[in-house]
């Protein structure tokens, strides 16, 4: 079942049972043969969501984003060199006025992501919302701040983690995680939205075949499309 945000103030602590700790130990392990494969090849990453946090369950996604706007030849190329095959490949467009990203997706709950045109300060920041760790992080074992699906702060603390509604506190929030108060804003509107009216679907989403590549297919899809060479232009 979907998690449902928080739209009253709450507080708690959270304490992690070993069986919760065991998880997260296992995750962040999956996460640092990614992004080690790609540190290879010179491509800076983050995890991002509750691997990054902590707050990690059996269906949690590792989800490492590529910070910068790679060649999908180089971000492939390390992954096959370090024995990481796709199952899948895709370009996502959330909605017309979102970068495109490019999506590989590894195994279940697991995938590979990375943008294909300039993000908007909102769009870059998403990931410091919910918390990104880097590879630096995760071999310190240091876990980040950050804010989940139900709109709850997590904090960790030495036992597991602190946390407390956002809906309400939006600046203090975006104080707090370094990131500017609209990109707070934006996302607590999106998350109560889904709420209301439930999960809608993407602007694009297309899989690539085993013959084209990112850029190859995304060339195809501007020119088809009036939507994605605006947004090829603007930012």
């Amino acid at each position: 079942m979907a998690k449902k945000p928080e739209r009253r103030f709450v507080h708690r602590e959270v304490v992690y049972d070993a069986e919760r700790w065991n998880l997260f130990k296992m995750f962040r392990q999956k996460a640092t043969l990614l992004m080690e494969a790609l540190k290879n090849f010179h491509l800076d990453s983050v995890v991002h969501g509750s691997i990054a946090r902590g707050d990690v369950n059996r269906r949690s996604d590792v989800d490492i984003f590529i910070l910068n706007q790679p060649s999908s030849f180089i971000v492939e190329t390390a992954l096959d060199k370090a024995g990481i095959s796709a199952n899948r490949r895709l370009i996502v467009q959330a909605t017309p006025s979102y970068a495109m990203k490019a999506y590989i997706e590894i195994g279940e709950n697991t995938c590979v992501s990375f943008p294909l045109m300039k993000m908007r300060k909102v769009e870059k920041e998403f990931y410091k919302f919910g918390g990104d760790a880097t590879l630096e992080n995760l071999s310190k074992n240091i876990r980040v701040p950050g804010v989940d699906k139900r709109l709850m702060l997590i904090e960790p603390t030495q036992n597991g983690h602190r946390e407390s509604s956002v809906v309400g506190r939006e600046e203090q929030i975006a104080k707090q995680l370094g990131i500017s108060v609209e990109t707070v804003l934006d996302r607590v509107h999106a998350l109560l939205r889904r709420d209301e009216v439930g999960r809608t679907g993407v602007f694009i989403e297309k899989e690539l075949s085993t013959d084209e590549n990112f850029e190859m297919a995304l060339k195809r899809l501007a020119d088809e499309n009036p939507a994605v060479r605006r947004r090829l232009k603007s930012v």
